[in-house]
């Protein structure tokens, strides 16, 4: 193959240059792989067996032949984003999942052994709508307020406790 600059090549075709993109958001992944899941949404799944009972470490390595995380996998544009494998550790890593994100989205305990791709697509999606409150808007931190509020009740309730004991 004879390698020709950019300059040459140019002169003798319409070339232009791919910007690269910015990463995936957390909510753009997880749609994407809803995505997926929905282009056979009765695809009959694998679920994967009772996460939140396995040590941390089996739980990282955990998968199943055939499961929501395998659809994930196949999918050529999250493995270009760095999903490395179909196992739970590297999907929520990937995904940034909670565990309790990943137990509702994925476990057993929610399906039995088998899911509808369907269905876990539209589980995915409540994760990703959920997520849109904690991690991508901006909101005003009324932490202190709560703190404030807090301490101001718990005085109150010392006083009446102490009230009532003397």
């Amino acid at each position: 193959m004879k390698h020709t600059p950019f300059a040459e090549i140019s002169r003798v075709a319409d070339v232009h240059p791919v910007l690269p993109r910015p990463p995936m958001t957390r909510v753009e992944r997880l749609e994407r792989w809803a995505e997926a899941l929905e282009r056979k949404p009765g695809r009959v799944l694998t679920s994967l067996e009772e996460i939140e009972w396995k040590p941390e470490a089996e739980r990282r390595a955990l998968r199943a032949d055939n499961s929501a995380l395998t659809v994930a996998f196949e999918d050529p544009v999250l493995r270009a984003e760095g999903l490395a494998s179909d196992r739970l550790g590297d999907a929520t890593a990937f995904f940034r999942l909670s565990d309790a994100d990943a137990h509702f989205a994925l476990c057993s305990c929610n399906y039995g052994q088998r899911m509808q791709a369907g269905v876990a697509a539209q589980r995915v999606r409540m994760v990703a709508r959920s997520s849109l409150t904690r991690c991508e808007v901006t909101r005003p931190d009324h932490s202190a307020l709560w703190i404030a509020g807090t301490g101001l009740g718990g005085i109150i309730v010392a006083s009446a406790l102490l009230n009532l004991l003397f």
